[in-house]
C-alpha cells in the first residue's frame, strides 16, 4: 500500500514515448492514487491513462491548480493527505513545483509537516544545463524576462553581468511564439564574446541544443518559432 504522502509526478517535456523518461516505479505509485492536484485536468488525464492504460480515470478525483485559482482553495486540495490518502501533483510538463503552480501545495504540506516525495523525472532546465557546457556548479533559474523593451534589456544588461561577475550560469525561458525576438535582444545588448545555447524540444525526436557566442548567433540561420525552447547565458 503507497504510504500517504504528497508525490510530485514527473510528466514528459513532448511527445516522447513514457518510458524513455519515466522509470517504471512512476507508474507503480500513480496507480496507488486516487487524488491528483494538476495544472490542467485534460492533459492529466491524457498523461495518466497514457501512463497506465489500466486506470479507470472516473474513479480519480482532480483538483485544478493553475494562475486562475483562488489561493484560499489551495489548502484544501490537502484535505486527502490529512485524512491519510496519497495524492499525487502533475504539471503541464517536466517536474511539478519547479517553475510550476504546484510549489504552493509543496510549500502547504511543508509548513504542516506532510510527507513529500519527488519522483525521478525529465527537468528542461538541469537538462539544458548538462548540454550546454556552462557552469554547472553555479546557475541561477530566473523564469520569464520581462516584456517590456527598456526593462527587458536592462535585464539582460544584470543577467550578463551576474555571469562575468559571479561566474554564473543565467537561465531563462520565453514564450515560444517570442522566441526568436529573444535572441535578437540578446544579440543586441550582450557582447560578441558571451556565448548563449538555446536548448529547444529535450527529450524529443526533434530535440535541438546549440552553443553559440551571440556574434555567431547573429550571423547563424535558426528556426525556433512556437518551439519550446529554454536559454542559458554564460561567458
Amino acid at each position: 500500500m503507497l504510504k500517504p504522502a504528497l508525490y510530485l509526478i514527473p510528466v514528459p517535456l513532448g511527445d516522447t514515448p513514457i518510458d524513455q523518461v519515466l522509470p517504471a516505479y512512476n507508474r507503480e505509485v500513480i496507480a496507488g492514487i486516487r487524488h491528483f492536484v494538476v495544472e490542467n485536468v485534460r492533459s492529466a488525464r491524457r498523461f495518466l491513462k497514457k501512463s497506465n492504460p489500466d486506470i479507470c480515470i472516473d474513479d480519480l478525483t482532480f483538483y485544478e491548480l493553475n494562475r486562475h485559482t483562488p489561493a484560499t482553495e489551495v489548502s484544501s486540495y490537502l484535505n486527502p493527505l490529512r485524512q491519510g490518502c496519497p495524492v499525487g501533483v502533475i504539471s503541464e510538463a517536466g517536474c511539478p513545483a519547479v517553475a510550476d503552480p504546484g510549489a504552493d501545495v509543496a510549500a502547504i504540506a511543508q509548513r504542516e509537516h506532510l510527507p513529500v516525495v519527488p519522483l525521478v523525472g525529465p527537468s528542461s532546465i538541469l537538462m539544458s544545463l548538462m548540454a550546454s557546457g556552462f557552469n554547472g556548479q553555479s546557475f541561477a533559474f530566473q523564469g520569464y524576462l520581462p516584456i517590456e523593451a527598456g526593462e527587458r534589456t536592462r535585464r539582460i544588461k544584470q543577467l550578463e553581468q551576474r555571469v562575468y561577475a559571479e561566474d554564473q550560469t543565467q537561465i531563462f525561458i520565453e514564450t515560444p511564439y517570442r522566441n526568436h525576438k529573444m535572441i535578437e535582444d540578446l544579440v543586441r545588448t550582450c557582447r560578441p564574446g558571451t556565448r548563449l545555447c538555446v536548448a529547444a524540444n529535450i527529450t524529443c525526436p526533434d530535440e535541438r541544443i546549440r552553443t553559440l557566442s551571440l556574434g555567431e548567433w547573429a550571423k547563424v540561420s535558426y528556426n525556433y518559432q512556437k518551439t519550446p525552447a529554454i536559454f542559458l547565458l554564460y561567458k
